[in-house]
Formats: structure tokens, C-alpha cells, sequence
């Protein structure tokens, strides 16, 4: 009579193990779950807003010395973006893929607001509904009349 001997099961239950472990101590968490949130602030950034004369609300979260963009820069960011009730309508965490385009050509407050803040820097602006999309929103994201609130980050001025 022959025994069989069986020796996968053995492994696959040593791979459950492993496998477990991994998940438990996190790292398994760290490398096969996408980033949907922005890179760390900096420990004294503040916690109150500034206002411009326009109305644009922000703060700066994470400073930089690198160059700033002007009207005419074309930037690359990564980026999310929510209305007052935190509904969120746009992020390129969630796409995976940072986001680039000429400042010329997007809403006001956004203009305005990377103005404020270097490469490498991150900034979180409040941006009232005459500086974004205004009456008209953007149909099926944006209500009419909707202030905006986004974070940035700053990943390159082109």
C-alpha cells in the first residue's frame, strides 16, 4: 500500500501564515493600497485661513523655496477637491495620475491661489463661488453657487 504524502498543503498554509502577517504588521496595506490623500503638512503649519482682497481663502500647509508659478505657468499637481459638505467631486489621488495644465485656463481661485505657494509646496484653498464656477457650476459635480475647497500640491512649475 502507498501513502501519499501530501506536501502542498503544508506551504499554502505557510503562505496563509505569512501572508497574515504581512497584513497585520501593515506592510501589505503599504504596498498594494494607492495613495487617495495628500503628503504630509508641515508640523507648524497653521490652522486658521488668510483671506485675499478677492475673498479667496487659504493656508499654506507645506512651504517651499521653490519657484512659484504666475498667470502664464503651466504646473503639474496632485490634487482633491469638496464642497462644503464634504462631498468630494474631483482628485487626482483617486486617478493615480497628477494633473497638468496652464494656469491661464482654470477657475480664478485656482489662478490666484498657486500663485501662493512654491514647487513642492502644498496649499488648502477655500474658494468662493465668484471665483469658481459660479451660478452656473458645472453640471452634474458642481452646484450652482458652490464654494470649492481643494488641496494642492505643488509637484512642478513648467
Amino acid at each position: 500500500m502507498l501513502v501519499q504524502i501530501n506536501t502542498v498543503r503544508p506551504l499554502r498554509g505557510l503562505r496563509v501564515l505569512i501572508l497574515g502577517l504581512l497584513a497585520y504588521s501593515g506592510l501589505i496595506g503599504c504596498i498594494a493600497q494607492p495613495t487617495f490623500a495628500p503628503g504630509p503638512s508641515d508640523p507648524d503649519a497653521p490652522v486658521g485661513f488668510l483671506k485675499t482682497e478677492s475673498g479667496l481663502k487659504y493656508r499654506v500647509l507645506r512651504k517651499s523655496d521653490g519657484p512659484k508659478p504666475t498667470v502664464s505657468s503651466r504646473v503639474m499637481v496632485h490634487y482633491v477637491g469638496t464642497l462644503d459638505d464634504g462631498t468630494e467631486f474631483d482628485s487626482s489621488y483617486r486617478r493615480g495620475d497628477p494633473a497638468s495644465f496652464s494656469l491661464s485656463g482654470v477657475v480664478p481661485g485656482w489662478t490666484e491661489g498657486l500663485q501662493l505657494v512654491g514647487e513642492g509646496g502644498m496649499i488648502e484653498l477655500e474658494i468662493p463661488s465668484h471665483l469658481g464656477y459660479g451660478p452656473q457650476g458645472m453640471a452634474g459635480a458642481i452646484p450652482p453657487n458652490a464654494t470649492l475647497h481643494f488641496t494642492v500640491e505643488l509637484l512642478e512649475v513648467q
